[in-house]
């Protein structure tokens, strides 16, 4: 039995539950399974991450493709071989437990989305913490934009492009971006206040006509949930983090582990550590 059903909370008022928690609240329930949920508005204050785990033979090369595309892979750190735990961001905490729902690759193929990879560790395995939009979120609710998949109880809209990362070995592919919509007036705020923050993908890559970007339809992103705009508002692209998972299907490498999209690891640095 879920311990939603034990406690009686349907998922929302499983999440609201949890925002009542401090940091190391929340990334003890996610440890011991008590939440899978999407993170966005937990442990408010703290930067949050995407996660891929990769062998060590195709580490090298993964890591200069994030070099190669700093915008949607901006690196925060890279594990030892073996080790869970990513001692520069969260020291103590463990990358095989505390993301609350992961998804497991064979040859670019999604054959698990478990709670826990402890059963697929192995030593020569190395994580990589990639920069989250959730930070610049904060920014952009700080200057006073809504955004609208918060109000809306939903999880980011994110779309595969047609735009063609740098390739760096067997990693090619498409640049994934989430999208937010905003009014025209309100721009120069949006990039202004997500701009601050280039270590988390940094301000906007693209604002409106999608088929720039080879998106055909705005209701149906491959990844996320679509959003309902209001009266004069646009598309606002962002460099997305979930685009290597978009390059797992294309690379395929025998092994390849992240975290399942919107369900991200919760670091103990703060928003303002990666401000410039």
């Amino acid at each position: 039995m879920e311990i939603s059903e034990q406690r009686g909370l349907d998922p929302m008022e499983q999440k609201l539950d949890m925002r009542g928690l401090d940091l190391r609240e929340v990334r003890a329930r996610i440890r011991d399974n008590e939440y899978e949920g999407p993170t966005a508005g937990l442990a408010p204050g703290f930067a949050q991450a995407n996660l891929v785990v990769l062998p060590e033979e195709y580490a090298f090369d993964f890591l200069k493709f994030c070099v190669r595309n700093p915008k949607p892979c901006p690196v925060l750190e890279v594990t030892e071989a073996g080790s869970p735990e990513p001692v520069i961001t969260a020291p103590d905490a463990d990358l095989r437990t505390d993301v609350p729902r992961y998804r497991v690759y064979e040859h670019g193929e999604i054959v698990e989305e478990p709670r826990d990879i402890l059963h697929r560790w192995r030593e020569d395995l190395v994580g990589f913490l990639i920069g989250c939009s959730f930070t610049f979120e904060e920014a952009l609710l700080a200057a006073g934009l809504s955004i609208a998949h918060v109000e809306q109880g939903r999880n980011v809209p994110m779309y595969v492009t047609a735009t063609e990362c740098v390739p760096s070995g067997p990693f090619a592919g498409p640049m994934v971006v989430s999208m937010r919509p905003y009014r025209a007036e309100e721009l120069p705020l949006v990039v202004s206040a997500s701009g601050r923050y280039p270590t988390m993908h940094g301000a906007p890559v693209h604002v409106g006509n999608p088929d720039a970007l080879g998106i055909d339809d705005l209701a149906n992103p491959e990844f996320g949930e679509s959003v309902a705009f209001e009266k004069e508002q646009l598309p606002v692209f962002w460099a997305c983090g979930v685009t290597p998972q978009a390059v797992a299907m294309k690379a395929r490498p025998p092994l390849m582990i992240t975290h399942s999209p919107g369900h991200m690891f919760i670091t103990d640095r703060r928003h303002s550590e990666y401000e410039v």
